[in-house]
């Protein structure tokens, strides 16, 4: 009789995390979540006030 080569071994299955989620820093709690621009001057905040105003506020 035969024997059949031992199969390779595995690599082990990923544990189970239990830390806190909320622990972390998610993409929203940073002004990149939110669509904030960084280092912008008063003249683009005005054009970004302009270009996103909204019909009814004319």
């Amino acid at each position: 009789m035969s024997t059949a080569p031992d199969p390779a071994p595995r690599a082990p299955k990923p544990s189970l995390i239990f830390d806190d989620p909320l622990d972390q820093q998610s993409s929203d709690d940073t002004d990149r979540g939110w669509g904030e621009r960084g280092g912008a001057d008063s003249a683009a905040d005005l054009k970004r006030f302009l270009d996103e105003k909204p019909p009814h506020h004319l």
